[in-house]
C-alpha cells in the first residue's frame, strides 16, 4: 500500500440524454406541486376517508391548544425593562449567570451585584436583572413582579426545597414565565449517568411547571464563568420571548425601585436621628397608570401616601428613541445604581455624572474659567445668608452702597424692590422673583415698568436698569415713558387667563425651543420676555384684545383672499371644495319637495331622465349644455362603479372570510381597541398627558414619601427588593374576608384555629388570627385573589414552610361571627298540646328574652315558647302541633355571637438590621408559648395509660335439650354423663319412721288414689271414643247433605237450561217474519 490511500472515482453528471433533458426542462419551467396534481390527480385523491377525518381533528386540536383568551395590549410604545428574578438555592451560581448574561448583551464586567440591573437587550427590549435571596420574604416579593423566573438547580445535587416553595409561591400569585437551568453538570463523569439525571430533572420539572417547559443546560465553567455559547442561547431566548399579562400586575400600578436617596433635612436629622424620613424612590413603572397622591404600600415596611410623583428622562433609553448619543455604547446599555455603575443619574432639579477620578481632575483644570459661578460656590466657607446680610448694592456708578439694614429702614418711605417667592414648574424649584414697583413719575401716575432682575457676582452685586447707562448716569430711563405704559398695559390686556390653570391648579406649559435661548442673568434668573410667548401669539389677532398699532386694510384684494377659506363657502382642504360638495349632495340626494310652497326641486338625475324622454327638445340646446352632460354621464358612471367595488368588498369580507373564525374575530376587536387606546393621548405632550390619564406605564419616575420610619434608610440592604405597590380605592380599609383554604399536602403540622398565621395577600405580608371555615380578618383584598400562608418567616426551615394556599371568595367589613348553641329542656306537666318545660332557663327574664321563639322536639314535633312560670325559677309554657310525651326532650336553636381578635400586624422585615433581614418573628402560636415557657398540656383522663385487670371468664356448660337428644343419631348423644355432687348435710332431709297405723292409713290412701286414677282415665277414654262416634256421625251428616245440596242444584240447572233452549227455539223461528 505504500503509505497511500486510494482515491475513489468521482460521479460524472450526464449531460446529454432523455434524462438529463429532463433535468433541465424541470430547472427551467420549475415545477410545483400543483403541475403534479393536474398531471396526475387520482395519485393524490383521498385514500382512506377515517385517516383524513383523524388527520384533520388532530391539526385542529393542536390548533385549539395554542388559542389563549385574547386580552387587549395595553403595553405602551415604549415599555418598562422586563423584570428577570434568578431564584435558586444558595451557592447554585445565580450571581455568576447574572453576571455572564450582563457579559453576552452589554460587554461589560460586573463584579458586583447589588439590586436591580437594567440592560438593553434590543432595539425594543430591556432587561431588569434582579437576584433573589434564600428568604421566603425575598421570594414572595418578586414572585409578585416577575415576568420571567430563571429557576437555577444544581443537577448534582437534585431538587431542593427552596425550588418547590418558589413554585408554589408563583402559583398563587399569577404564574409568570418559568424557565429552568441546570448547573454543576460539569460533576458528572459518566455520560450516561449524565443523560439519566437530565431525563429525570427534566420530568420532575415538567410536572411541576407544564408539559414541555423549557429546561436549559449550563454544561461547565471556564475561568470562573459559563460558557460563552450556552450563555448567548439562553440571552437568545430571553430576548425574543413573549409575556401574558397577569391580573393582579395589569390592574395594579407598581415600581421595583433601583435607586433610593434620603432628603431629610440635615439640621433635622442631627438634632433628632430617630425622626420620620423623607425618601425619595426611583424606578420604571409597572402595570397599570399610576395617578399622584395616591396610597401606596411597600412590603416589608407597611402604607404610605405620595406627598409627591415626577417622571424624568429614561436613565437607560432604547436606541432607537435616543436623538442625541451623548455617551459611549458601553455606559449607555447598563445602568445599575445600587451596584455603582450608571454614567448620568437624573434627579428631580439636578443631574449627576460619574466620572472617573482622574478625568474629574483634567475637567476642573480645563474648564475653570467658564465655570466661575459654580467653582466659587465650591470653594465658599461662609453660608448665602451671611454674604447677602454684608453685601452691598449700589444703584449707580459712583453712589453709595445700600446695605441691607438701610433698605429695611427705608422701605416704609419709598417702595423699591420687592421678593416674590415663585413656583418654576419647569426646574421644579422655588425661585426668588424680584418685582420693581416703586419707580414712579409725579406727571403719569398711572403708569407700570418692567421687571427687573438682579445679577449676583461672588465679588461685587449691581442692579442694572432699563434705558440706563450706568457709564454716563444720564436718566436715560425717563425717555418714552408713555409708550413703555401704553406698551405695558395692551400686554396686560392679552394675557387671556389660563383655563386649565384655574381648574387644575399649577399646570406645567410645555418646553418651547425658545425658552432654551433665553438668556440668563448669572445663571440663576431669567429674562422675561412676555411678547414672545405662546400666549400672546395666540391672542395676537383676537378682537378683544385689538392691538391698534396692528392695522389691516380689507379693501385690499389680497387680505379677503388671506382669509376667504376660513368662511363656509371657501377651500378648507383638496377635494373639499364648498362648490364641489354642493354638486355632490345635488347628485347624492336628488328630487325633493319643500313641503312648505309645494314647489318641486329636480336634480341633475331626475333632469336627466327628462331630457331622454324628449329627444326631440335637445337639439336646440347649445354646445356649453352638452359638454355638461358629458360631465354628468361621466360621474354617474363614475360613482356606479364605485358603488359597486363597495358592494363587492362587503361581500367579499362577509362570505370570502376563508379561514376566518370567531377567535380571529375577537383578536381583531382586541388590536382596534389597543390601537385606539394608543391614538388617544399620542399626539399630546408628557407634561399635559400625565394630568389626564396620570403616569403612564415605563415612564422612569420618582416618589417622594415624606413619614417613612428610620430603620428603612439606616439598615437598607439593596439585596432585598423594595417594591412600590400602588393600592386600589378600597385595599387600604381593614375588613373580615371570606376564604377557601386548603392546608398544602406537604406541609407536616396542624393548622388550628386562633393560631397567628402569616399571609401573602396582594402587594402585604401580615400576620392575623383566622377563625377557619368562617372567616379572617385583614385588609380588604378584590374577590378571586389568591393568598398564600406561612406559619413562620425566620431562617431557614428544614421542612416545607408553605402551610396553606387559597383564594378570596368574598369581603365585608362588618360582619359577626357566631356560634350554634342548643338549649335543652325536659317537659314536667302535659295538657292535649300545652305542656310546662323546665331546665331550658335558668331565671325568669331569661325566658322573657326568648317569648316567641321556636322550638322542636327530638321526634320533630314544633312548637313555640309563650310565657314564663312563677316556679320553678326558668320554666315556662308551650304550645306544640301535636300532644307530648314524658319521655320527649324539646331543644332550642340559638346563636351566640363570638369575639374575634382583629389582629393585623404587617411584617416589617425591611425595617430589622442588614444581616438579620430574615429573622422576623411575630406573635407565637399557642404551641410556641407553651414550649419556650415550659407549660405542659393537662393531659385527658382517658388517654393516660392505666393497669389492666381483667377478671377470669366462666364459660356455661353446653346443654342439649332433650327432644334434641332423641332426635339425635347415638354417636352423637351425650354419653358421659357428669356425676352428681354430694349433697350437704344441711341440705339433707332426716329419714322418717311412721309407725303401724300410719302405715296402714298411707297404704289404704295411696289404694285409693290408684283406684281414682284408674277410674279417671277409663272415664276419658270412653268420653274420648264417644266424641269419636259424634264427629263420626257428624261428618256422615254432611255428605249426606251436601249430596242433596249437589243433587238439587243439577235439577235446577237441568230446568234453567231447558228454558234457555225453549226460548232460543222460539226466537229463532220468529226471525224469518220480521224480515
Amino acid at each position: 500500500m505504500d503509505g497511500k490511500v486510494k482515491k475513489q472515482k468521482q460521479h460524472q453528471q450526464k449531460h446529454s440524454g432523455p434524462k438529463a433533458e429532463k433535468k433541465k426542462l424541470k430547472k427551467q419551467n420549475g415545477s410545483t406541486e400543483e403541475d403534479e396534481r393536474k398531471r396526475n390527480p387520482k395519485a393524490f385523491a383521498v385514500q382512506s376517508a377515517v385517516r383524513m377525518a383523524k388527520t384533520f381533528h388532530r391539526a385542529q386540536d393542536i390548533k385549539t391548544k395554542k388559542h389563549h383568551v385574547p386580552v387587549v395590549d395595553r403595553t405602551p410604545l415604549e415599555p418598562p425593562p422586563i423584570v428577570i428574578v434568578v431564584v435558586g438555592p444558595p451557592k447554585v451560581g445565580k450571581s455568576t449567570l447574572i453576571r455572564c448574561l450582563i457579559k453576552n448583551f452589554t460587554r461589560q464586567k460586573l463584579t458586583d451585584i447589588c439590586g436591580p440591573v437594567t440592560i438593553v437587550s434590543g432595539k425594543k427590549r430591556r432587561l431588569t436583572f434582579m437576584e433573589c435571596n434564600n428568604d421566603i420574604n425575598s421570594m414572595i416579593d418578586l414572585a409578585k413582579v416577575a415576568d420571567l423566573v430563571l429557576m437555577l438547580i444544581d443537577a448534582s445535587f437534585g431538587f431542593e426545597m427552596e425550588t418547590f416553595e418558589f413554585l408554589n409561591i408563583c402559583q398563587v400569585h399569577g404564574f409568570p414565565r418559568i424557565m429552568g437551568v441546570l448547573t454543576h453538570l460539569d460533576a458528572f463523569k459518566n455520560n450516561k449517568t449524565l443523560r439519566k439525571t437530565k431525563k429525570n430533572l427534566k420530568h420532575r420539572f415538567w410536572t411541576e411547571v407544564y408539559q414541555g417547559a423549557k429546561l436549559f443546560y449550563l454544561s461547565g465553567m471556564v475561568y470562573g464563568e459559563y460558557q460563552n455559547q450556552e450563555v448567548k442561547n439562553l440571552g437568545r431566548f430571553i430576548s425574543v420571548m413573549k409575556f401574558r399579562p397577569l391580573v393582579w400586575q395589569t390592574s395594579h400600578p407598581y415600581i421595583l425601585a433601583d435607586r433610593i436617596e434620603d432628603l431629610t433635612d440635615p439640621e433635622r436629622l442631627r438634632t433628632d436621628p430617630k425622626c420620620d424620613r423623607t425618601v425619595s424612590l426611583y424606578g420604571y413603572l409597572r402595570g397599570t397608570h399610576l395617578k399622584n397622591k395616591g396610597q401606596v404600600h411597600i412590603p416589608g415596611v407597611g402604607d404610605f401616601q405620595m406627598s409627591e410623583v415626577n417622571f424624568l428622562p429614561d436613565p437607560c433609553p432604547l436606541p432607537d428613541t435616543q436623538k442625541k448619543r451623548a455617551l459611549n455604547e458601553k455606559e449607555r446599555l447598563l445602568y445599575a445604581p445600587m451596584a455603582g455603575v450608571g454614567g448620568v443619574v437624573y434627579d428631580k432639579d439636578a443631574v449627576y455624572i460619574d466620572l472617573p477620578a482622574n478625568h474629574v481632575k483634567q475637567l476642573q483644570e480645563e474648564v475653570r474659567p467658564t465655570t466661575e459661578l459654580v467653582q466659587s460656590l465650591i470653594e465658599t466657607h461662609v453660608t448665602l445668608d451671611a454674604k447677602m446680610a454684608a453685601s452691598k448694592v449700589s444703584l449707580f456708578s459712583g453712589s453709595a452702597g445700600l446695605d441691607p439694614t438701610d433698605v429695611s429702614e427705608q422701605s416704609g418711605v419709598q417702595d423699591g424692590l420687592r421678593e416674590m417667592h415663585v413656583w418654576d414648574p419647569h426646574t421644579q424649584t422655588r425661585r426668588r422673583k424680584v418685582v420693581f414697583t416703586g419707580f414712579e413719575e409725579e406727571e403719569d401716575d398711572d403708569t407700570t415698568l418692567d421687571l427687573v432682575y438682579l445679577q449676583f457676582s461672588a465679588k461685587k452685586q449691581s442692579v442694572f436698569l432699563p434705558g440706563c447707562d450706568p457709564s454716563v448716569g444720564a436718566f436715560k430711563w425717563k425717555d418714552g415713558l408713555q409708550q413703555k405704559a401704553s406698551a405695558a398695559f395692551l400686554r396686560h390686556q392679552e394675557a387671556a387667563p389660563n383655563l386649565r390653570k384655574l381648574v387644575y391648579g399649577s399646570v406645567v406649559e410645555a418646553e418651547d425651543s425658545e425658552e432654551e435661548e433665553e438668556a440668563e442673568l448669572g445663571g440663576l434668573f431669567r429674562v422675561n420676555r412676555p411678547q414672545k410667548s405662546k400666549k400672546v401669539q395666540a391672542n395676537a389677532l383676537d378682537c378683544s384684545h385689538f392691538n391698534p398699532d396692528i392695522s389691516h386694510n380689507w379693501e385690499l384684494e389680497e387680505m379677503l383672499n388671506s382669509i376667504r377659506d376660513c368662511f363656509v363657502t371657501g377651500q378648507w382642504e383638496e377635494g373639499q371644495d364648498a362648490a364641489t360638495l354642493l354638486k355632490e349632495d345635488e347628485e347624492l340626494y336628488g328630487d325633493f319637495e319643500d313641503l312648505e310652497t309645494g314647489k318641486v326641486h329636480k336634480g341633475t338625475t331626475g333632469e336627466q331622465d327628462q331630457a331622454e324622454k324628449s329627444e326631440s327638445d335637445e337639439d336646440e340646446t347649445d354646445d356649453e349644455d352638452q359638454q355638461v352632460k358629458m360631465d354628468d354621464d361621466e360621474v354617474m358612471k363614475n360613482k356606479r362603479l364605485e358603488k359597486k367595488r363597495r358592494l363587492k368588498e362587503r361581500f367579499n369580507t362577509e362570505y370570502d372570510d376563508g379561514d376566518a373564525t370567531y377567535f380571529d374575530d375577537l383578536k381583531e376587536e382586541m388590536q382596534k381597541q389597543a390601537e385606539l387606546n394608543r391614538a388617544e393621548f399620542e399626539d399630546m405632550d408628557d407634561e399635559s398627558r400625565v394630568q389626564y390619564e396620570g403616569f403612564r406605564p415605563g415612564m422612569y419616575v420618582r416618589l417622594e414619601i415624606s413619614s417613612l420610619p428610620c430603620e428603612f434608610v439606616t439598615n437598607f440592604d439593596p439585596h432585598y427588593p423594595v417594591i412600590i405597590g400602588g393600592l386600589g380605592t378600597s385595599e387600604g380599609n381593614v375588613g373580615y374576608l371570606q376564604m377557601r383554604l386548603k392546608k398544602h399536602r406537604w406541609y407536616e403540622r396542624i393548622l388550628k384555629t386562633r393560631d397567628p398565621l402569616i399571609l401573602s395577600l396582594g402587594w402585604r405580608r401580615f400576620q392575623t388570627i383566622p377563625l377557619y371555615h368562617i372567616e379572617d380578618h385583614s385588609p380588604i383584598t378584590p374577590q378571586g385573589t389568591g393568598f398564600l400562608a406561612v406559619q413562620s418567616v425566620s431562617g431557614v426551615k428544614a421542612n416545607f414552610r408553605i402551610a396553606a394556599t387559597g383564594v378570596v371568595l368574598d369581603l365585608d367589613k362588618s360582619v359577626t361571627i357566631v356560634k350554634k348553641l342548643k338549649l335543652i329542656g325536659y317537659p314536667y306537666k302535659i295538657f292535649q298540646n300545652t305542656c310546662f318545660i323546665k331546665g331550658m332557663f335558668n331565671t325568669v327574664l331569661e325566658v322573657a328574652k326568648f317569648e316567641g321563639a321556636s322550638i322542636r322536639t327530638v321526634s320533630g314535633v314544633r312548637g313555640q315558647i309563650k310565657k314564663a312560670l312563677s316556679t320553678p325559677a326558668g320554666a315556662f309554657r308551650a304550645t306544640f302541633e301535636d300532644r307530648l310525651l314524658m319521655s320527649d326532650i324539646v331543644f332550642l336553636r340559638s346563636w351566640y355571637p363570638l369575639s374575634i381578635p382583629q389582629l393585623y400586624n404587617p411584617v416589617t422585615s425591611l425595617l430589622l438590621p442588614v444581616g438579620q433581614k430574615d429573622s422576623w418573628s411575630g406573635m407565637r402560636t399557642v404551641g410556641q408559648l407553651k414550649h419556650d415557657l415550659g407549660v405542659r398540656n393537662k393531659p385527658s383522663i382517658d388517654s393516660l395509660y392505666k393497669p389492666i385487670t381483667r377478671a377470669p371468664r366462666h364459660f356455661n356448660p353446653l346443654h342439649i335439650p332433650r327432644e334434641l337428644q332423641k332426635a339425635l343419631p347415638f354417636k352423637s348423644k351425650p354419653k358421659l354423663l357428669q356425676p352428681k355432687g354430694k349433697v350437704p348435710r344441711d341440705l339433707k332431709r332426716a329419714s322418717v319412721i311412721r309407725e303401724p297405723h300410719e302405715r296402714k292409713v298411707a297404704e289404704l290412701l295411696r289404694a285409693l288414689s290408684t283406684v281414682h286414677h284408674y277410674k279417671k282415665k277409663e272415664a276419658q277414654r270412653a268420653h274420648h271414643a264417644k266424641h269419636k262416634e259424634f264427629l263420626q256421625q257428624k261428618e256422615k251428616d254432611e255428605e249426606a247433605k251436601m249430596k242433596r245440596m249437589k243433587d238439587a242444584r243439577k235439577k235446577l240447572y237441568r230446568v234453567m237450561g231447558q228454558k234457555d233452549q225453549k226460548k232460543q227455539r222460539s226466537s229463532l223461528k220468529g226471525t224469518p217474519q220480521d224480515d
